[in-house]
């Protein structure tokens, strides 16, 4: 079974740091592109940052550049997203999702899975 489980979420004040990770089984991971989404209420899912293998590549959104780190670890089927100087218009559900074809793209049917979801919530 294919699973993308999310961790690393919580509650942090302005300014704050949190480290979300992807863990994945049950596919190829090398294969595969990985993504981290977000949705905050009353808002469309929108995309954050996304990571290829081979080479590997990483690519950011506007609201992300410059604040945020997504990386890889092979050895441990697992993609993070450390996030720093957090903002309250960061407050989302924060989803990974991974791509067969390995190419980092926003369109969202264009992943096979997802994750369930991980709450960030940053106090102003």
């Amino acid at each position: 079974q294919v699973q993308l489980v999310e961790s690393g979420g919580g509650v942090v004040r302005t300014g704050g740091s949190l480290r979300l990770s992807c863990a994945t089984s049950g596919l190829i991971f090398d294969d595969y592109a990985i993504a981290w989404f977000r949705q905050a209420p009353g808002k469309p899912r929108e995309g954050v940052a996304c990571i290829t293998h081979s080479p590997t590549t990483s690519d950011y959104t506007d609201s992300a550049r410059g604040r945020f780190t997504i990386s890889r670890d092979n050895n441990k089927n697992t993609v993070n997203l450390r996030m720093n100087r957090l903002k309250p218009e960061d407050t989302a559900t924060y989803y990974c999702a991974a791509e067969e074809a390995g190419f980092c793209t926003y369109v969202e049917r264009r992943y096979d899975f997802w994750g369930q979801g991980i709450q960030v919530t940053v106090a102003s």
